[in-house]
């Protein structure tokens, strides 16, 4: 039976992981949204297929999906991935998914943050968030896991980044937003993300690249490799959109220290060579609320939104000229696991990618 802890993970010796540790698989939701993915989520579902395919040769993986989508979603998908019913509001897991922790006995427990659709009613994207703000606990009742809810605090997945030694890397553009703890100061948000995650130092950004979608999530940016390197995007292309927040973000990183007192080495990531833009009618069924996206507008397409897992990186590829050199420099990044291309932009018209659509579960 999984328990709704009273306590906080700092006081009871949990921590947060970081990514490249060992995993117990990997959790997804199914996309169906017709409001937010083109042609009935068709193209969509393809693509989490393949992303979910590419993750299971590596560690399980588990989809959930909604009753109406259940007998689809289970013939889409090989035998060996699981698939779950489960009600939601859209398929982003990683950012209404638990935060899952361990300690040192290897004993899992999770955080289950506040959803509110990356802004609420000030700036969110959708509303009613109510099936995603649930995900969470029901993720840790399937698994048995014990649970602390933060009533009072909104956190995405996909805001943060740790190393799983006391240091967390995230962005002033998200965790200050107005649409996430408004009443919270910059100290205050520092105290709660050090007591839940188990931190002694948070290194902050100045802006992420996807200010319209999710307020600038990290993990667009920038990531842990190991502890003591991080990953950075860079562009030298003076005219891209990301030319100066990439170059603020490795200055930035470039000069921090981590919980342990290293100073950080930086990898440079390229981004892609042309703008990932939308191609063809984006037929959805508009609803009132919803930002209607057009032929010819650019999504946000980093590299760096990648997955690691036990043995691999799932990284994002679009058909762009850079795809392989990114894939490369991923792989050279990590030589003791294999770098695997998955073709996501169908993901990325949605408003993300491969790690925004997946949540890990450590071991």
């Amino acid at each position: 039976m999984a328990k709704r802890l009273e306590s906080t993970p700092k006081k009871d010796g949990f921590r947060m992981p970081g990514e490249f540790e060992p995993q117990k698989q990997i959790w997804m939701l199914w996309p169906e949204r017709p409001d937010n993915w083109r042609s009935g989520a068709k193209p969509a579902q393809k693509a989490f297929a393949e992303v979910a395919k590419a993750i299971s040769q590596f560690e399980p993986v588990t989809v959930c999906v909604s009753k109406e989508q259940y007998a689809s979603c289970r013939n889409t998908l090989p035998r060996d991935i699981r698939v779950v019913e489960m009600a939601s509001n859209d398929a982003w897991i990683r950012d209404c998914g638990p935060t899952f922790l361990t300690n040192d006995k290897g004993e899992v427990r999770a955080v289950d943050w506040e959803f509110n659709a990356w802004g609420g009613l000030f700036d969110g994207l959708y509303f009613p968030w109510d099936q995603d703000n649930m995900v969470a606990q029901k993720v840790c009742e399937i698994e048995y896991v014990d649970t602390y809810k933060t009533h009072d605090f909104v956190l995405e997945g996909g805001s943060i980044h740790v190393d799983g030694e006391g240091t967390l890397i995230t962005t002033e553009m998200c965790l200050l937003s107005e649409g996430r703890n408004p009443d919270m100061s910059r100290e205050e948000i520092e105290e709660k993300l050090k007591e839940y995650l188990n931190l002694e130092k948070i290194i902050w950004l100045g802006d992420g690249i996807d200010p319209d979608e999710t307020n600038g999530h990290i993990d667009d940016v920038a990531c842990f490799i190991r502890p003591g390197e991080v990953g950075c995007i860079w562009s030298d292309d003076e005219n891209s959109q990301f030319y100066e927040a990439a170059r603020a973000a490795y200055k930035t990183l470039s000069e921090a220290t981590d919980a342990k007192g290293r100073k950080l080495k930086v990898h440079k990531l390229c981004m892609p060579k042309n703008y990932v833009t939308i191609r063809g009618d984006f037929d959805i069924d508009y609803v009132e609320g919803t930002i209607p996206r057009e032929e010819g507008e650019v999504s946000i397409a980093s590299y760096m939104n990648f997955l690691i897992v036990n043995g691999g990186v799932i990284v994002p590829q679009y058909g762009d000229e850079n795809d392989e050199l990114a894939l490369k420099t991923i792989q050279e990044w990590f030589p003791e696991r294999k770098a695997v291309g998955v073709r996501t932009e169908e993901i990325a018209y949605g408003g993300g990618n491969i790690h925004c659509v997946t949540q890990q579960q450590c071991k």
